[in-house]
């Protein structure tokens, strides 16, 4: 556990330091870098698709194939969005979901207890209560730092956010566990082996493909 533990902090710092700097450097270099993303996340997803659909199923196939590529082009128009309109949101949002995912598993892996469902053996609800948990965290220090340069931070501003991570945090475990249902019908563990203690682009960041295009709808 310690290894793929140590593996997972160290890409969530790895990715946590990157994608910020991409989205301030330059709008069209984090345009770019996402549609390099979701493309990967495409082709992952696609050969979950394939390991789950025979040659017989093949209009199914083509059909989920063109859906997930038409989503994916939705959430690469609204993270790039927010990147031109609200770029500090967008890390902040990015953040967030990054704190959860790690809440959950060492929360998880550390009490362990009853499974929260049969999709992924892995999940647990001490896990989901530690994803939650560790989402408010980004929140918390963003007031502190906020409330310490203006002397005067709304108590309503902190509240806002707190609710605001919690959401975050709920949707980024649905898309876990979305991507995990598939992952359990081609009978496989990770989506790829791109990233060291995380498996697939698509293990990494299958919570956030959610969570941007469900929160965008507050900023149009």
């Amino acid at each position: 556990m310690r290894n793929e533990l140590k593996r997972r902090i160290l890409t969530s710092i790895f990715l946590i330091l990157i994608v910020p700097i991409c989205i301030l450097i330059n709008p069209f270099i984090c345009l770019g870098a996402l549609i390099i993303i979701s493309f990967i996340c495409w082709i992952e997803f696609v050969s979950l698709l394939k390991k789950i659909f025979n040659k017989k199923k093949v209009i199914m196939l083509n059909l989920l194939k063109f859906i997930t590529l038409t989503y994916l082009a939705l959430f690469t128009f609204f993270t790039f969005y927010l990147n031109v309109n609200s770029k500090y949101i967008l890390i902040f949002f990015i953040i967030v979901c990054a704190f959860s995912d790690v809440g959950g598993y060492v929360v998880g892996k550390t009490f362990g207890g009853k499974r929260l469902t049969k999709i992924s053996p892995n999940k647990t609800w001490s896990g989901m209560f530690g994803s939650f948990l560790f989402s408010i965290i980004p929140a918390t220090i963003f007031y502190i730092i906020f409330f310490a340069i203006n002397d005067h931070f709304p108590l309503i501003h902190f509240l806002k956010n707190i609710f605001l991570s919690l959401y975050l945090s709920l949707v980024c475990q649905m898309g876990d566990l979305f991507i995990s249902y598939f992952k359990r019908l081609a009978k496989v563990k990770d989506t790829g082996n791109i990233l060291p203690g995380h498996g697939g682009l698509l293990d990494r960041i299958d919570g956030l493909l959610f969570a941007i295009p469900s929160i965008i709808v507050f900023f149009i």
